[in-house]
């Protein structure tokens, strides 16, 4: 079987109060989805990429479904959940041990297998093996026509460990496990035109590639699929893949930034470099600082190309204003480099090209054994490792495993106490060395060789 060159996507949808939220903290491992106990709290979208066994997917949770109301909050989180199990490779139906089923549930139930969607049928707040019992002699839950009932309390933790394994049982093999495992065409710069609705992607596209192949308006969300396209410049293949935006109308327009940001991850995770498009006017939205840190989490080349800077109204000190603005504002992704452009006007689009040609190849860069352990010598000697529980840390060695992305291995006597900051202070040294500019390192930390002093 051919492999999927993505991670999947897993989405939890149930109706209000049955613990989607809870849920997808405890997959996680953190407080992040707001968890409270009026149902319909959780109002937007939450998504997180989670490992299991060192098996990587996206989890998304979703708000409750409640399929009577008309209000535009309850029209929004259905048409949201609709998308979710569209945009899923994995959808949990999450119900409850205690209230047991209601209509919503078989509603729900027929969306996903409308949609032929692989599915599991989860039942939380089984806090005991009675209720476990319960759950299993329970006929209800097999008329929604979704296999076997499986048993959890996601708030007491019980059984989360064989339900994650269910989950990877139930994607199978056909997916890339990590995305360091992710493989990549050879001599072809795959580019994800990312960015918010009404941004300029297709007019991007437009401009590069000279000819009108994308629907361009005013209207947000007018890109009705994801098309990739193949073309040359100075010698160098690139292939667009431009992000696809609503393939219907939605009914409440919150809901495209929603289903933009599914898609984009997607087109994130099929790239070498993702290219986020801006609006000049509108500055770096907060929709635009999710999308690069997922970038970076998938350890993908990235460029920020600010889009319409013909339309802003100039100074003397617009620019460096400008520039000033996103070096506050990129914090730990401030390693990116940015440009600015018109789509419409073709002003410096082809630069972007440029551009992203040169992060593709700080991305594939090998630094060779010698050069980085020179490097870390200098490093140790300008800061040495902190003391940590009375142990004195020592980093032996680095070395390279692998590039596309660069991944770093660092050997020491007790890598699990290397602090956060010491190990942010290798990396910022080490783009001051080396450079990768635009690209995310992976640094990791390993117990030291025996054969090693």
């Amino acid at each position: 079987m051919k492999r999927i060159n993505r991670i999947p996507v897993v989405s939890i949808v149930g109706r209000p109060n049955v613990g989607k939220s809870t849920l997808f903290n405890r997959i996680i491992g953190r407080q992040d989805a707001i968890v409270h106990g009026t149902p319909g709290v959780t109002r937007d979208r939450h998504y997180e990429i989670t490992d299991w066994n060192g098996k990587q997917f996206i989890l998304i949770d979703t708000g409750g479904y409640m399929p009577e109301a008309s209000d535009a909050i309850n029209v929004a989180i259905r048409e949201q959940a609709q998308f979710a199990i569209e945009e899923s490779d994995l959808v949990i139906l999450l119900v409850d041990a205690v209230s047991g089923l209601t209509t919503t549930e078989l509603q729900i139930s027929d969306n996903i297998k409308r949609a032929k969607k692989k599915h599991l049928l989860c039942v939380n707040k089984a806090d005991n093996e009675t209720i476990d019992l319960d759950v299993a002699a329970n006929k209800d839950f097999y008329k929604l026509g979704l296999g076997k009932p499986k048993s959890i309390s996601a708030l007491n933790s019980r059984n989360i460990g064989d339900f994650l394994d269910d989950i990877l049982s139930e994607l199978g093999d056909g997916f890339r496990g990590n995305v360091e495992d992710i493989e990549y065409e050879k001599n072809i710069i795959k580019l994800a035109i990312i960015g918010k609705p009404n941004v300029g992607k297709s007019s991007y596209v437009n401009a590069v590639i000279g000819k009108n192949k994308h629907i361009v308006s005013d209207i947000p969300g007018t890109t009705r699929d994801s098309i990739d396209t193949d073309f040359e410049y100075n010698g160098i293949h690139f292939k667009l893949i431009d992000t696809a935006g609503l393939r219907k109308k939605a009914k409440v327009k919150e809901n495209l930034e929603f289903y933009s940001t599914l898609r984009t991850i997607k087109s994130i995770q099929e790239c070498d470099v993702a290219v986020l498009l801006i609006d000049s006017i509108e500055g770096l939205a907060m929709q635009d600082i999710h999308v690069l840190e997922e970038a970076r989490q998938l350890k993908k080349g990235l460029v920020i190309a600010v889009n319409k800077w013909d339309l802003v109204d100039k100074s003397s000190t617009t620019y460096l204003d400008f520039e000033k603005y996103l070096t506050r504002s990129l914090g730990s992704t401030g390693y990116v480099p940015y440009i600015f452009i018109s789509a419409t006007g073709k002003q410096r689009v082809v630069k972007v090209l440029e551009l992203a040609h040169k992060v593709f190849e700080e991305r594939n860069r090998t630094i060779s054994t010698s050069a980085l352990n020179a490097f870390l010598e200098k490093a140790i000697e300008k800061n040495h490792p902190p003391a940590v529980q009375g142990k004195d840390l020592r980093i032996n060695y680095v070395t390279q495993v692998k590039s596309r992305p660069p991944v770093f291995a660092f050997f020491s006597n007790a890598p699990e106490l290397i602090p956060a900051n010491y190990r942010q202070y290798l990396e910022k040294q080490m783009r001051e060395q080396f450079g990768f500019e635009g690209v995310p390192l992976s640094l990791t930390f390993r117990k030291k060789s025996k054969d090693r002093h």
